[in-house]
């Protein structure tokens, strides 16, 4: 990859708050998000007095795309990062620091220069982690929604309260994975497919409970890949699908999106009251009885799991995502106290 080093040294002297004159750059391709991206950038900076200082940085660069039910989506982060929107975190849960931002209007692509956080992510979180993201989530949005900053008022590029039911509709009344789990020839244990069926004929009764929770800002992809914890707090990346949403939606990502499958039901019973306390330190949730958590993840991953388990010929995977569905049918006989 051919790094401009006029942005490069431009991004470096806001990294390290010195004049930077010179550098050498090696780069090595990250997984990065939807269309984008996404290279480490290492190397070793020259000051103007001669300082020698070495150097992590991530460039994401994210291409047009068109998110269903979301279109603005692909340009959301750099929108978020040219907002106010950092004064919102806490040293706790934040995302990487922007160093350099840059929209090209022509090519229909942005730039963002971030900085780049060593830490613990993916299946490596332990279930003390999780539990620990599920209070720092609960802090920052029951923030977020008691004192209502005027960053969020000044965001427009939000995704929509709707676009659960929205997403959850579209699978819906998609025949493919709607058909199979009523069809003779399905192979998923009965109960399971009875468990999807039943949140299909009563989702019009679950979305009118989920709509009556309080309304805050969700990240919308709030996995553990997208967690890295370092230092005893956490960092979150790819906010492409941020948005305003319902209590309990990114707490849903946390448990069930790629999970730690055999730990999934202990995750459900340890992050909910977690969650629940975060929130509660900073807005009131004696009203609520009832947090929806499990009917959001099978809304959300219900359909998105057998369509999973459907498109792949891996034996391995096949029982991966029948796994996690048995492993969210355990979850609706566990009493959770928010």
């Amino acid at each position: 990859m051919i790094i401009e080093l006029e942005k490069l040294i431009y991004t470096l002297n806001q990294r390290f708050k010195t004049n930077i004159i010179s550098t050498d750059y090696q780069t090595m391709q990250l997984q990065g998000g939807t269309v984008g991206n996404v290279n480490l950038i290492t190397g070793i900076a020259e000051t103007v007095d001669g300082e020698k200082l070495p150097y992590r940085i991530v460039l994401k660069i994210q291409n047009k795309w068109e998110r269903y039910g979301d279109p603005s989506s692909w340009r959301r982060e750099y929108d978020l990062y040219s907002s106010e929107m950092g004064t919102t975190f806490s040293q706790a849960l934040r995302w990487p620091i922007c160093y350099h931002a840059e929209f090209n209007l022509e090519g229909n692509e942005y730039y963002l220069w971030l900085e780049y956080i060593d830490g613990v992510t993916g299946l490596d979180l332990t279930s003390d982690m999780y539990e620990k993201a599920a209070l720092e989530l609960g802090r920052f949005q029951g923030k977020l929604h008691a004192e209502q900053p005027a960053v969020l008022q000044s965001l427009t590029n939000l995704s929509h309260p709707n676009l659960m039911k929205h997403t959850y509709l579209h699978y819906r009344s998609w025949p493919v994975v709607y058909d199979y789990i009523r069809s003779e020839d399905c192979e998923l244990p009965l109960y399971v497919r009875q468990m999807l069926i039943d949140i299909d004929e009563q989702a019009d009764e679950i979305f009118a409970r989920i709509e009556k929770l309080p309304l805050v800002l969700c990240h919308r992809d709030f996995w553990v890949t997208n967690l890295i914890y370092a230092d005893g707090n956490f960092a979150l990346i790819d906010w492409d699908t941020s948005g305003w949403g319902y209590l309990g939606e990114d707490l849903a990502s946390l448990i069930a999106d790629e999970p730690d499958i055999d730990n999934m039901v202990e995750h459900y019973q340890r992050c909910i009251p977690a969650y629940y306390k975060g929130f509660s330190e900073y807005a009131d949730v004696s009203r609520i009885t009832d947090h929806c958590v499990y009917e959001i993840i099978l809304l959300v991953f219900g359909y998105r799991l057998v369509e999973g388990y459907l498109h792949t010929e891996a034996d391995d995977e096949k029982m991966k995502h029948v796994h996690t569905l048995q492993k969210i049918y355990e979850m609706k006989t566990i009493p959770v106290m928010v």
